[in-house]
């Protein structure tokens, strides 16, 4: 979210560099999630599949990806990823 601050689709499209920024981010989000317990994972509402998904979509099918359809993910669904994975680390990890 902080890479397209202040971006409208048309940048982030047309940005090369922020655009494979923001891919790489949600390649380490994917990874992330792989390596959390599907026990801690079921206590949070979120279709999870979705992330794990994306990831090995963007790492295996690069040449397929549509950026229009991550600047909808962006924009519509991860400020709620983002808001359920701080509270997943608050109350699960807590420091």
């Amino acid at each position: 979210m902080r890479f397209t601050k202040g971006l409208e689709k048309e940048s982030f499209e047309k940005h090369e560099l922020v655009h494979q920024a923001v891919l790489m981010q949600f390649i380490v989000i994917g990874e992330a999630i792989n390596h959390v317990d599907d026990e801690i994972l079921n206590r949070y509402a979120y279709p999870w599949y979705k992330v794990k998904s994306f990831r090995n979509f963007i790492a295996h099918e690069c040449f397929n990806l549509k950026l229009s359809a991550v600047w909808e993910i962006i924009s519509q669904e991860l400020g709620v990823l983002s808001q359920i994975i701080d509270e997943m680390i608050t109350t699960e990890f807590p420091q």
